[in-house]
């Protein structure tokens, strides 16, 4: 089964480098539910290495949501900033799993400090490798709180995400991308 998702997912690659899309990247097959699995997008480190942190998930296309929350929340520039910051990023999945109408609450300018503390919670001044969050139980995160780390068989955690992709590097740091909202 295993074998046949990997054909799956790599077809899926080849057809969209055929078709045009930026074909610099690489698939990232999500944990096994039931009787499918997710296919992501996500830019390699040599793809995403000329951008920022912003810039790589808007390119990545599965980052919809988040990015529309760091412009709500008026962090475009500091994401854009010279960093390194190191970003746990959920994608548009990762948000479709809050109850419903909670991201449009949340993208309301009058909620702008709420959103702000919850995205600085998903990012980690510094930049924090694959190989050195298997090291650690929790990491400082720029609004001030720790978030704790898991390391197991099953795979990485930081709270309650799951860490699906690892080491998206970008010109001011580095992305892994998550598949829940970490709430502080």
């Amino acid at each position: 089964m295993k074998k046949l998702i990997t054909l799956i997912a790599v077809a899926m690659f080849a057809s969209t480098a055929v078709a045009g899309d930026k074909c610099k990247g690489t698939v990232i097959l999500s944990r096994k539910t039931r009787q499918h699995c997710t296919v992501t997008y996500i830019p390699t480190a040599h793809s995403a290495a000329r951008a920022d942190i912003v810039d790589a998930a808007v390119e990545a296309g599965s980052f919809k949501t988040l990015v529309a929350a760091v412009k709500a929340a008026g962090l475009v520039e500091t994401l854009k900033g010279p960093g390194p910051f190191t970003v746990f990023a959920p994608t548009d999945e990762a948000f479709a799993k809050l109850p419903e109408g909670t991201v449009a609450n949340l993208l309301k300018p009058e909620n702008k400090d709420q959103l702000a503390e919850i995205l600085t919670y998903h990012v980690v001044p510094g930049k924090v490798l694959a190989s050195d969050v298997v090291k650690i139980c929790s990491a400082k995160t720029v609004n001030g709180k720790s978030a704790r780390v898991t390391v197991s068989d099953a795979g990485v955690m930081i709270d309650r995400a799951n860490v699906v992709a690892t080491d998206i590097e970008t010109s001011n740091g580095v992305i892994h991308v998550i598949d829940s909202v970490m709430l502080p």
